[in-house]
């Protein structure tokens, strides 16, 4: 792993930008290096889930954002997006909310995270954690070459995985690969649908991007939309800070 490319330092886009997650980095090079884990219980829609969190973790795999739980709460709402899903989690971190979703509707669900063998061991230790057969890994780095030639996943999904504001274009290119998956088949793409999402009937194309982005960076996140929009993509807001990209 090359650590100066995700030093948080470097992957903001300005240095006064996020300084709250650069002090709390600040110090914390002993616990880096021992990778010590916690055990918290967190309350999720209709149940409680213990998970086990590193004290520090330098890609930010440790915490549980505030977008993971405003997400949960709204995927709840709008749970006949997840019917019959078969779902690609970015960024998964500590494996929470894939492990709430397979919880409490049976979902087909794969989660993802940088190409990090401790990142992975931890969610399949939470996954057991929660009674759960250990889900399905996919290790990646964002705008490498994706590791499955054909993904045929309808639903991709992330909360708060905006925070390193230099590494959109590689989160673009990873999202154009996934969204043009029906593109490269030589089946007939599937045709657009009417999803009701928080009450509104909105035509898509599936495979589609589901968001939840709850932190603020001063605005640098305008950065991201703008740059799926360039990128040919559709940013369709669907109120509740969640928004829905997608190739139409």
């Amino acid at each position: 792993m090359d650590v100066a490319l995700f030093s948080p330092a470097s992957l903001f886009h300005d240095d006064e930008v996020g300084g709250e997650y650069l002090a709390a980095a600040e110090g914390n090079e002993s616990a880096a290096e021992q990778q010590v884990h916690v055990e918290r219980n967190h309350a999720f829609p209709g149940m409680e889930l213990n998970l086990r969190e590193f004290s520090f973790h330098q890609l930010n795999a440790n915490l549980l954002w505030p977008g993971t739980f405003a997400f949960s709460n709204w995927l709840v709402e709008n749970r006949s997006l997840l019917h019959g899903a078969r779902i690609l989690e970015l960024g998964s971190g500590t494996g929470a909310l894939a492990i709430f979703l397979r919880k409490s509707f049976g979902v087909d669900i794969t989660t993802s995270d940088f190409d990090d063998l401790e990142i992975e061991e931890n969610i399949a230790y939470n996954c057991r954690a929660n009674g759960l057969h250990v889900l399905p890994h996919i290790k990646h780095t964002w705008g490498d070459t994706f590791p499955i030639s054909e993904p045929d996943w309808d639903l991709i999904i992330a909360s708060d995985i905006l925070l390193y504001v230099k590494q959109y274009p590689s989160l673009i290119k990873t999202l154009c690969f996934l969204l043009d998956s029906d593109r490269r088949k030589d089946t007939k793409a599937k045709a657009a649908e009417a999803l009701s999402v928080s009450g509104k009937e909105v035509q898509v194309r599936r495979p589609v991007f589901l968001m939840s982005w709850r932190r603020r960076l001063g605005g640098e996140e305008t950065l991201f939309f703008t740059g799926c929009k360039d990128a040919g993509l559709t940013v369709r807001d669907m109120g509740s800070r969640v928004y829905c990209i997608s190739r139409d």
